[in-house]
């Protein structure tokens, strides 16, 4: 496919029905993990019921509105226009909730800390932008396969039960995620035309059929649950501006910058185009301001769902619209609740199968992109990779490896895509050596492995 046709593809709207259900598919493969985050932080902060729910559709509202953002876009500014959804990021958990209970704080500093980091970042997009000649091919791909790999270690959680299950494990939950690979497998397989294109939500309702049948889907309290409730801005209080909290949620907001970067390369392997570097500010400067959007609304930072740009490479549906779409769907669950909590019945292990596909296309992404760098001439290539990859692993396999570290390094050492990032880029420049960035905005990949990636290549505009 050439660029011109896929970009014709991503700038037009399926019909109106269409549309829906490949957005109502992008929405329910991204659910359980947007309302994770408020639900731990929420849990740790010892929040009363009524107080978590508030931050859950808060939660729900803003991921609709930053990914309407983010896919839609505002002006030539704001958005990367691309099939994006936006999601909360788990890389701030450990710090919000230490802010949170920090003396003097609590929760009206920790959104304070989240909005002042929003606009803070939105400031440095330009100084983020220029380190984009430190992302060649080999340092893209590794953090795009550790990335793909650790949220791997997410999806088989879910399959077998969630976090916290008492009977995690349990064959049946293990056979309905299998049941739902499966079935996604063969309609992507001997589906033809839409049907194929909603391969995982037919995945995912067999499997919900296949747990209210055995009656293990419950929806007590549904009907306690008011149909229409407003989320109102700074409902915890006015914020409260800490330098020290705002500079540490600011690391946070980066790490959440660096996970899109990765991940808007991802996409444009999916794509099968380059991801021009005004796409990658816009991308980034929404990424910014969806903090400060959830800081004003009393959720948290966010950034691109990987289960989502995955969803893109298995179905092919390339439209910006279809995403556009689940983000209105997004912001009628956040005022819905009766709804969301329907949604939210969902067991995970049903979500876990379909989530091992999406998040093993991140991972390979991330071999599709190291295809182009010389590993057979350039022995130092291999052991870039195997060194970033064993560094960015450590958070996953060992969650306690730095626990006796201080902890405001929290946001870096447990986040095994900026260790992977930082790794593979140090390692490269030692290795393969550096070159001014000027020149790198202009080079093509080499055999050697250190120039930049090509979707970093200068591109004509292009209308959108």
């Amino acid at each position: 496919m050439d660029a011109r046709s896929g970009m014709d593809e991503i700038n037009v709207c399926p019909p109106l029905g269409r549309t829906a259900a490949l957005g109502l598919q992008h929405l329910l493969v991204m659910y359980a993990g947007a309302v994770t985050v408020p639900l731990i932080v929420g849990g740790a902060l010892k929040l009363p019921a009524e107080q978590i729910a508030m931050l859950i559709n808060a939660d729900l509202l803003c991921c609709g509105l930053i990914s309407i953002l983010q896919s839609l876009g505002i002006g030539k500014w704001i958005g990367i226009r691309l099939p994006v959804m936006m999601g909360v990021s788990y890389a701030g958990i450990a710090p919000m909730i230490a802010i949170a209970y920090s003396p003097g704080l609590g929760l009206p500093g920790l959104y304070g800390a989240i909005i002042g980091a929003g606009l803070l970042c939105l400031l440095l997009v330009p100084l983020i932008i220029r380190a984009l000649p430190l992302f060649p091919p080999l340092v893209t791909g590794s953090t795009l396969l550790a990335l793909g790999t650790s949220l791997l270690g997410v999806a088989i959680t879910w399959a077998g039960g969630g976090y916290g299950a008492a009977d995690f494990g349990h064959p049946f939950y293990i056979s309905v995620a299998a049941l739902v690979l499966v079935v996604t497998l063969l309609v992507a397989r001997f589906g033809r035309g839409f049907l194929a294109n909603i391969a995982i939500l037919i995945g995912i309702a067999a499997g919900t059929l296949v747990a209210v049948l055995f009656g293990d889907v419950h929806f007590s309290g549904v009907e306690a649950t008011p149909w229409v409730a407003m989320v109102r801005p700074f409902q915890f209080g006015m914020p409260t501006f800490d330098p020290v909290a705002i500079i540490t949620m600011a690391l946070v907001v980066v790490i959440t910058m660096v996970e899109s970067i990765g991940l808007f390369f991802s996409l444009g392997e999916i794509l099968g185009r380059k991801i021009s570097r005004d796409e990658f500010t816009r991308g980034l400067r929404a990424d910014a301001l969806g903090a400060t959007i959830g800081g004003v609304f009393n959720t948290f930072p966010y950034t691109s769902y990987a289960q989502n740009i995955g969803l893109v490479g298995i179905t092919g549906v390339r439209s910006r619209y279809v995403c556009v779409a689940a983000g209105i769907f997004l912001i009628m669950l956040g005022l819905l609740p009766k709804l969301a909590h329907l949604v939210a019945s969902i067991p995970h292990y049903v979500l876990g199968g379909a989530a091992i596909a999406m998040f093993g296309m991140v991972a390979g992404s991330g071999v599709r992109i190291l295809q182009s760098v010389d590993f057979r001439h350039n022995r130092h290539n291999t052991l870039i990779l195997a060194i970033s990859l064993g560094v960015g692993m450590i958070p996953t396999m060992s969650p306690k490896f730095f626990s006796a570290f201080p902890d405001f390094m929290t946001p870096l050492l447990h986040s095994g895509v900026l260790l992977t990032v930082i790794t593979a880029m140090l390692l490269n420049v030692l290795f393969n050596g550096a070159r001014q960035l000027q020149q790198e905005d202009s080079a093509t990949p080499s055999a050697r492995g250190d120039a930049p990636a090509a979707p970093l290549a200068p591109q004509s505009h292009q209308s959108h």
